[in-house]
């Protein structure tokens, strides 16, 4: 038997309006990237001749330009589930074009074979290399694979020469059971391994487009003081932990968000003497990792995703033996199982757009309304961690906008999920805290100067009660903003 190989054009004809499209990879790391950019020119093409054409997107997490950016510019979308981060989508989200709705990113692939958002016609992936019995091995993101490839009608394999074939042995690669009896998940270390590391599907639904593109990564921004100070700050209240033997002298395996404030901490962990070397399971693999892993600070790192600069993965490419024995790629399920982050004692480390003097969490929405990109996988490790730990700067916009407000405008992750937070400040630990306790604790502890008076002052003005909220005054900060520019105008006696 021999595979069938298609332009990307011929491959996105297959395609029709109104179908439901799953999408290989996790940030965008292992995401296909020519098929999504003929799929949106054609849906441009139907639209011109006055003909619907739109498709449902099923994905790992967020993508590259190549999918979100081309297809919400195209107009191709009919809804958009579960993580994103593009400028076009988030645009066409809060315009009310795109109907989306966020979930804990563990949860789609089971969400999936249940049938709750309809069937997935068409999966698209990313491939190192793929096999005529239908052996498909991914890039350097997994996300949604295996139940993707199983459940569509049609697999378009991007076989992308850009990733090295060898890349076969560092996935492990499973689907699990439906409830209501599942087996517990055998994975006690962060090395066990308990799938293939290949995805099988019937070779007759494949169809192959050879592809040779770079992954769509950017660099982070350089640590700031802000930033690296956020880091310290975590280093201190861990080495604290360890020696009042909260956390084992051996340390925990550490999952961290993404982004600045999450490499960081992670710097500031690998450059700490006083912290054992350690490992990692998480869902995204950053560039901080991979600097702590070639230093010998990170002995192993499960995740989902290599989502780091390209330069990193170049290197990473050309050190491919030694990274083979450290590196472990699993779909979403896994990396962000909750029954494993229970079991195996995981420190959570991620990041926060809002957080009110009560501990509550917003991960997601501006002013309450506008989203930003998604709940991704905080909400998997934050209820199950050992630690569950947030992170974020006091203030933004030249401190105009402070992260802790009276009340959080959306709610992503309650005061019960929440342990520690942590600021350029200090350390807030919220645990075994009333909320009038975890009130001051926090304001005391993280707030910036400027915001300590105001909220000081909404918090005696709560009413009586085990939380003292006053909804007069609540939303006041976020008022003060939308009406001034500024929330240190919050007027709140």
């Amino acid at each position: 038997m021999t595979l069938k190989f298609m332009t990307a054009e011929e491959a996105a004809s297959l395609i029709n309006n109104n179908d439901n499209i799953g999408f290989s990879g996790f940030t965008h790391a292992g995401c296909p990237k020519v098929v999504p950019v003929a799929l949106a020119k054609r849906a441009e093409d139907e639209h011109a001749k006055g003909n619907p054409f739109k498709v449902g997107m099923f994905t790992g997490a967020s993508t590259g330009d190549s999918i979100d950016g081309a297809l919400a510019r195209a107009h191709a979308i009919k809804f958009r589930t579960p993580y994103q981060t593009n400028k076009d989508m988030r645009n066409a989200i809060n315009s009310g074009e795109v109907p989306y709705f966020d979930l804990h990113l563990s949860t789609l692939a089971q969400d999936l074979r249940y049938g709750f958002y309809g069937p997935v016609d068409v999966a698209i992936i990313e491939a190192s290399d793929v096999t005529v019995n239908g052996e498909i091995v991914p890039t350097c993101g997994v996300g949604i694979i295996p139940t993707i490839a199983r459940l569509a009608k049609i697999v378009i394999v991007e076989l992308n020469s850009w990733h090295p074939k060898e890349l076969r042995g560092m996935h492990d690669l499973i689907e699990l059971p439906t409830p209501p009896h599942r087996e517990h998940i055998p994975v006690y270390s962060v090395r066990d391994r308990i799938g293939k590391d290949y995805v099988k599907v019937d070779p007759e639904k494949i169809v192959v487009v050879k592809t040779n593109k770079p992954n769509e990564g950017g660099s982070f921004t350089p640590v700031d003081e802000i930033t690296k100070q956020i880091g310290l700050n975590a280093v201190s209240f861990f080495i604290k932990e360890m020696q009042e033997g909260r956390i084992p002298e051996t340390f925990l395996p550490v999952q961290s968000g993404v982004g600045n404030i999450a490499n960081a901490v992670l710097s500031a962990l690998g450059e700490s003497k006083d912290i054992p070397d350690f490992e990692v399971y998480t869902e995204v693999i950053q560039d901080a990792v991979i600097g702590l892993m070639e230093a010998g600070r990170i002995k192993f790192a499960s995740g989902g995703t290599l989502t780091v600069s390209n330069p990193c993965i170049e290197r990473i490419y050309k050190n491919l033996p030694f990274f083979r024995e450290r590196i472990i790629f699993r779909t979403a399920e896994i990396s962000n199982n909750p029954e494993i982050a229970r079991r195996l004692g995981i420190i959570a480390m991620n990041t926060a757009l809002e957080a009110d003097i009560f501990g509550n969490i917003n991960s997601t929405h501006v002013m309450g309304s506008k989203l930003m990109n998604g709940i991704g996988g905080s909400g998997d490790f934050a209820r199950s961690a050992y630690l569950s730990i947030f992170l974020t700067p006091s203030t933004a916009k030249d401190g105009k906008i402070s992260a802790f407000v009276p009340m959080v405008s959306h709610t992503d992750h309650s005061e019960h999920s929440v342990k520690v937070i942590i600021s350029e400040y200090g350390v807030a630990d919220l645990r075994g805290k009333s909320p009038k306790d975890r009130a001051a604790c926090i304001i005391e502890n993280c707030v910036h100067p400027d915001y300590r008076p105001l909220l000081y002052a909404y918090l005696n003005s709560g009413a009586n009660g085990q939380t003292p909220v006053n909804l007069d005054r609540a939303f006041d900060f976020h008022k003060s903003f939308m009406s001034t520019g500024d929330m240190r105008n919050a007027e709140m006696g």
